[in-house]
């Protein structure tokens, strides 16, 4: 019998035994209490992602917190900054965190827009002043909180790139998530995390600490990731979850450049007989240095019995991860070691079958517009791309 064939006949109580020894590994290793009664709404590429957010931006009564590591230029970088500042100027309180890195290209008159509305933005580590150790460490989070009750995040940044339902190379593929219920306040310390690195005040009296109710039936556990030295939550999260794995591994993600730890790990799995699916971006990545460091690890993944995807119709930018039909990783984290050691990330532990199966749809629905890498031929490939491969190696840890 196949993974998908036995992962279809779990029963009620085998999904519910193996979702509570998943959870309480997570929660024992990571300290971290998962939250019962969340809805959790997975939402693909811009045109679902986009209309989601800025629905809840313009309803929203009483505060939006928002922070993003991509703010760019379009239409779209318009259409949130004008949302934004309309319900500045009504008297919500909004609150706008954007890396000082990665938003550096925002429209100068967005920001003018915003800061005489009132919308309170704050930068995360700017570059010019910064000390050299610090400039690598950046802020990769994407969180939208509005009325302390409903969130969002995923990988999407706020760029026309990501604008349409990646039907062509100029339409990114993502995933984000919509969050009701008790998992929104992990989010929401996730954002007052970075907000009070750059904020003398962390909350007001427009902040009313409300309880976040909801009716649904997904567990989840929130884990933030932090740059700093040694091992970290986020690595532990991911270590658990592949350890765990007993049928099927799936894995999207858009810079796979991971040390030979988890390669390893990766190859573990696929020993012990579980089916190990990874899916990567292919020829119109935004980042080819780092899929040449990714792709040097093909050759070993290969012979270990891992099969390897590349989208092809444009850049894949999900951060997703499915197991055995029972548990899924969401969130802002990729699979390489900026994301594990150096950024501040966030990610979404999530235990609840349909929410699952839904994002195993999504990778089954991507792997029709996908390339199995074949590893005969990979192992032939040329001496050129060997050599390409190994010029990135000096950099990896970067990646």
């Amino acid at each position: 019998m196949d993974a998908r064939s036995t992962l279809t006949s779990l029963d009620d109580a085998d999904f519910a035994r193996r979702a509570q020894r998943l959870r309480r590994r997570l929660e024992r290793l990571i300290g971290i209490a998962a939250t019962e009664g969340n809805t959790l709404t997975p939402l693909r590429n811009g045109d679902e992602i986009f209309t989601a957010m800025l629905e809840s931006i313009r309803s929203a009564e009483h505060t939006v917190d928002m922070m993003t590591f991509v703010y760019w230029r379009g239409d779209i970088a318009q259409q949130f900054a004008e949302a934004l500042s309309e319900r500045a100027r009504a008297g919500v309180r909004v609150r706008l965190l954007l890396d000082g890195f990665g938003s550096r290209l925002i429209e100068k008159d967005q920001l003018a827009l915003m800061d005489e509305s009132g919308v309170e933005v704050a930068w995360f580590r700017k570059p010019l002043y910064l000390s050299p150790l610090k400039q690598n460490h950046r802020c990769h989070r994407k969180v939208l909180i509005t009325d302390e009750e409903t969130a969002y995040t995923g990988g999407v940044g706020i760029a026309e790139e990501w604008c349409g339902d990646a039907r062509n190379e100029n339409e990114w593929r993502d995933t984000h998530v919509r969050v009701q219920g008790p998992a929104v306040d992990g989010l929401a310390a996730a954002f007052a995390q970075n907000w009070a690195e750059c904020h003398d005040e962390l909350f007001t009296e427009r902040d009313r600490f409300v309880d976040s109710a909801s009716d649904g039936d997904a567990v989840v556990q929130v884990v933030r990731g932090s740059a700093g030295y040694g091992w970290q939550d986020m690595q532990t999260l991911l270590r658990v979850v592949l350890e765990s794995a007993e049928e099927r591994l799936r894995l999207t993600t858009a810079y796979f450049a991971p040390d030979v730890y988890f390669i390893e790990l990766l190859c573990d799995a696929a020993r012990r007989g579980v089916s190990v699916e990874i899916l990567l971006p292919g020829p119109h990545t935004d980042k080819r240095v780092c899929r040449l460091a990714g792709q040097h690890h093909y050759e070993d993944l290969l012979a270990c019995g891992v099969k390897i995807y590349e989208y092809q119709p444009t850049m894949l930018h999900t951060k997703a991860l499915t197991v055995d039909g029972v548990a899924s990783l969401i969130g802002s984290t990729n699979f390489n070691r900026r994301s594990l050691e150096h950024d501040e990330e966030v990610m979404l532990a999530v235990l609840a079958r349909d929410f699952t199966a839904a994002l195993d749809g999504h990778f089954e629905e991507d792997l029709k517009r996908s390339t199995r890498v074949e590893p005969g031929r990979w192992k032939r490939r040329s001496s050129a791309q060997r050599l390409r491969e190994a010029a990135v190696l000096p950099i990896r840890r970067w990646l």
